[in-house]
């Protein structure tokens, strides 16, 4: 019985091991790269959405889903999944700050100017013969009027030629930031103020000369009359010869600064594994490597185009029996264009590149796209035995477009032009909506909803509607928006998307969102350099949602001492009430807390505390070597010169900032230095120098170390004394600090 049971578990272990190695001989591995992008600038960079396209011969179906793994520096959000045919990962954005330079502000959109029309109010007085002059005053910030006499005859037609000046206020209303495109905008929040500066671009040919800013206003001075246009002021009861004009001049300017961002970089490769078919089968794929990027802006040349065909044979090992690979490649509809590539290696997989060029005769309107006809063909020896029956060849087709454009493309990416053949009648198929928004959120918190993943398979969007009630904010009819939920709104909300593409066919999604408390989140940290007598940061990252923003006057820090100092080892100036960071330094080590507490405007309040370690602040090693014994040199005077090196030290990174040197002579030769005095002979903090003695006998040199803070302090909490110092006698051992003075032998010739 006992033999059966055996033989029945060995069956057991025989089957499933068999039934694994078939797992794993049927399946392979695969990657796809996330594009790389980096730089990206906006808070609508922080995370991003992609949708991989599979490589080809991979049908999603084959994909096991619990294989798909990400590798690469983001973060992921929620995991990895097939949608769609395709394969989903949200990432989050890898920040990093960066300052740009020149970022340019415009009213409300890309290169959108600020338009100051102005005019100055001239008047004819009633005696035909003087006008009234009113303008303003740049040095005294405030309008002022003169008069002048009329040099044209009675009545006078026009008023003298003068030049005046115009001050209308500079405007800032609905000011945004660009980096040098309509589709990098930067937020305001991330504008340096101070570096704001606002520069002309164009004014009235009639200046006196280029408007300046100054109290807040444009300053223009220009002539009047010099053909400028004017209208006439109302009446207001005047009487005999006199009139009202206004002249008018225009300028238009905008704003340049420097901003102070965060950036967010991608990449990385979705990794998997996918089922193999159990029957030979060819696959492969055609890339487009030229034009890069594709569609590419035309410069008015020819255009190379480099297409790489490849092939593989799945399920077939017999590399022996593969007599060649043929590769063919055209312009779709022009026979004459055939190019063709044979690779006689017996290999599993082959490959081979095209080179193509669109002429530049060829773009004649706002873009030209051309469409190529690609396939690979691997024939055998001999017949491969299939479950349908033989085979001598297997082939696979694939095509491929390439594309130049003058003007933008029309969203979507495709290369529409007159040049181009008629598309065959397709089947039209609806978008795809998809919104990318946090599942949960704060009550007063902005964020975005995002509806730029949605994709239309056979065109592109035209159109996006989103409806999200309750919501505050900007979410109208773009690809994004920026919304909240205010306190009344707490609990599950709903936001839904429908978008139209260019076949006015529509597609919808929604979304639900959990609005929490707005409750603020505290967070204390201590930076700097956590040392004795060094200067740390007490800092607070305490947040609360923007439109119910942390009161600063509640906000309260406590310092206090856990361990090895007391409160009164704790040094800094002012108050911790008010503040979100505050300069301390501690004057001994041991273990310390800070805690804060913070409320914002809805009376709501949180609080934290950290625990941080002060360390030691570690005295300096001081050790340096000279040779044991040294001669009397009869050329230099009977001098010892003792050559000496420095190897002292700061083991906690401090700054050796003085040496003291010092030696004392054995004079009475008993073998002791106690009865001696020492003697400065460098005091320059040298750490190589030379010793010159004069007597015969035993030296012993000592040398103190001075330290300087190698770290930041606060200067009103430090002494002389907190600077820590060391001599040779405690570091080093006396024998090593001693050397010997002797007299060279005499020579003496014996040949006499």
């Amino acid at each position: 019985m006992k033999k059966i049971k055996y033989l029945l578990v060995l069956v057991v272990l025989i089957v499933f091991s068999f039934s694994n190695y078939a797992l794993a001989s049927n399946t392979k591995s695969s990657s796809v790269a996330i594009p790389i992008s980096t730089g990206l600038v906006g808070s609508d960079n922080s995370a991003k959405t992609f949708y991989l396209e599979l490589p080809s011969g991979v049908k999603s179906a084959s994909i096991m889903e619990n294989s798909l793994k990400y590798n690469g520096n983001n973060e992921k959000i929620g995991g990895v999944a097939i949608e769609n045919g395709k394969i989903k990962i949200t990432l989050k954005g890898t920040s990093n700050t960066k300052i740009l330079d020149k970022v340019q502000g415009y009213r409300s959109s890309y290169e959108s100017l600020y338009n100051t029309k102005i005019y100055n109010s001239i008047w004819l007085y009633s005696d035909g013969r003087r006008w009234q002059i009113n303008e303003y005053d740049e040095y005294n910030d405030r309008m002022k009027t003169k008069d002048v006499n009329a040099t044209d005859g009675y009545p006078s037609q026009n008023p003298p030629k003068t030049v005046v000046t115009a001050g209308p206020l500079r405007e800032q209303e609905y000011l945004k930031w660009y980096n040098g495109s309509k589709t990098e905008v930067i937020d305001s929040q991330d504008i340096i103020a101070s570096s704001i500066v606002p520069k002309i671009l164009k004014y009235s040919p009639y200046a006196y000369k280029e408007p300046t800013f100054k109290n807040g206003r444009v300053i223009i001075n220009y002539y009047i009359p010099n053909s400028v246009n004017w209208e006439s002021e109302p009446d207001g009861g005047l009487s005999g010869k006199a009139e009202g004009r206004k002249y008018f001049a225009e300028v238009s300017y905008y704003y340049e600064a420097k901003a102070k961002v965060t950036t967010y970089s991608y990449g990385g490769t979705v990794t998997f594994d996918y089922g193999l078919p159990d029957e030979v089968t060819l696959t492969g794929s055609a890339i487009l490597e030229q034009p890069n990027p594709n569609p590419t802006k035309f410069e008015n040349k020819n255009v190379p185009v480099k297409i790489t065909v490849k092939g593989e044979l799945l399920a077939y090992k017999d590399s022996s029996n593969i007599e060649e690979w043929v590769f063919y490649a055209k312009e779709k509809n022009n026979e004459g264009s055939l190019k063709t590539k044979k690779v006689y290696t017996k290999t599993l997989t082959a490959n081979e590149s095209f080179q193509f060029e669109i002429p530049k005769a060829k773009v004649t309107g706002s873009s030209f796209s051309q469409d190529y006809d690609l396939s690979v063909v691997v024939r055998f020896k001999k017949p491969v035995v299939t479950k349908t029956g033989t085979i001598t060849s297997l082939k696979e087709s694939f095509s491929a477009r390439a594309g130049v454009y003058t003007t933008p493309n029309p969203p979507g990416g495709g290369f529409p032009g007159p040049s181009s053949p008629p598309d065959p009648p397709r089947e039209m198929k609806p978008p795809i909506a998809l919104i990318n928004a946090p599942s949960r959120v704060k009550a007063g918190q902005e964020f975005e909803a995002s509806g730029a993943g949605s994709y239309d398979p056979d065109g592109f969007i035209k159109s996006y509607y989103w409806d999200a009630p309750g919501a505050e904010g900007e979410l109208i009819d773009k690809p994004r928006g920026t919304i909240w939920y205010d306190k009344d709104h707490l609990g599950e909300q709903t936001i839904a998307l429908t978008v139209v593409d260019d076949e006015m066919m529509t597609g919808s999604t929604s979304k639900e969102i959990t609005v929490i408390e707005p409750k603020p989140d505290a967070l204390i940290r201590a930076e700097g350099t956590l040392k004795q007598n060094r200067k740390v940061i007490i800092q607070s990252y305490s947040s609360s949602p923007k439109h119910y923003p942390l009161v600063a006057s509640k906000t309260k820090i406590t310092i206090t001492a856990i361990s090895g100092g007391t409160d009164a080892d704790i040094k800094y100036s002012g108050s911790l009430n008010g503040v979100f960071s505050k300069e301390a330094l501690f004057k001994k080590p041991g273990q310390y807390k800070a805690t804060i507490y913070v409320e914002n405007t809805l009376g709501l309040s949180a609080s934290n505390e950290t625990t941080f370690e002060i360390v030691p602040d570690e005295k300096p090693f001081a050790y340096f070597t000279l040779p044991g014994s040294v001669y009397r040199n009869p050329e230099d005077g009977n001098k010892a010169t003792i050559s000496i090196d420095d190897m002292s030290f700061s083991p906690d990174k401090d700054i050796v900032a003085r040496r003291l040197w010092e030696y004392r002579y054995d004079s009475n030769n008993n073998g002791t230095f106690t009865d001696e005095n020492w003697v400065i002979f460098n005091n320059e903090n040298l750490s190589r120098l030379n010793l010159k003695v004069q007597d015969v006998g035993q030296y012993e040199v000592r040398l103190t170390v001075f330290e300087e803070f190698g770290q930041p302090t606060i200067e009103e909490f430090v002494t002389q004394a907190d600077r820590q110092s060391i001599n040779s006698d405690i570091t080093q051992n006396v024998i090593e600090r001693i050397f010997k003075v002797k007299n060279q032998a005499p020579d003496v010739d014996w040949s006499r």
